[in-house]
């Protein structure tokens, strides 16, 4: 059986629950509900299943802090021989304004936290990215830092709905479409 790996960042606690910074739980957890599963958690990640294809499809939240997504990663990649192509992160965006939500196949993590614990513990930036954007304060307003662990606006929240099903909607694409590359990969 092959494996595919979908992890959403965030930070684990009521008190960060509704943060910008926690979006990429927030659309796992849509996705998980969209399949019809839950979550099983231990100390470390919060866990669900999914099988298509033959691939099981391991969805992970990591529970330890942002900067340190990276050992939830690991632990998974390691234990199922899971290439970092054939992982997608789910995450919080400052470079993006609100509500834009795009792919992105590898690169630099720009500063996010969890994006960097991630490429240091299993050695490559060659993972897919699902990027939520949250925009930016106003230069000089406050610090970016401050502002991912703000909670989303009134005014975002009402888009929300919507923006959280585009994200499913994306999140299902990425997987129909890395599961037809590895059939036809298979194949050859």
């Amino acid at each position: 059986m092959n494996h595919l790996l979908i992890v959403g960042l965030g930070n684990p606690g009521k008190k960060y629950e509704h943060n910008r910074h926690n979006i990429g739980f927030l659309i796992l957890d849509a996705f998980v509900k969209s399949q019809g599963e839950s979550w099983k958690e231990n100390k470390k990640y919060s866990e669900s299943l999914i099988t298509r294809d033959n691939y099981k499809i391991h969805l992970v939240k990591p529970l330890e802090y942002m900067n340190l997504s990276g050992k939830a990663v690991q632990t998974f990649a390691q234990l199922y021989k899971i290439p970092a192509t054939n992982i997608i992160v789910v995450q919080d965006e400052v470079d993006l304004p609100f509500g834009k939500i795009k792919n992105k196949i590898g690169g630099g993590t720009a500063g996010h936290n969890g994006l960097k614990d991630i490429v240091e513990k299993i050695g490559s930036s060659d993972f897919h990215r699902l990027r939520f954007g949250v925009g930016k304060p106003e230069k000089g307003q406050m610090e970016v830092a401050d502002y991912v662990l703000q909670n989303f606006s009134e005014e975002e929240r009402k888009e929300f709905d919507a923006l959280l099903s585009e994200s499913v909607k994306k999140l299902d694409e990425w997987l129909k479409t890395t599961l037809n590359e590895l059939k036809k990969g298979s194949a050859a």
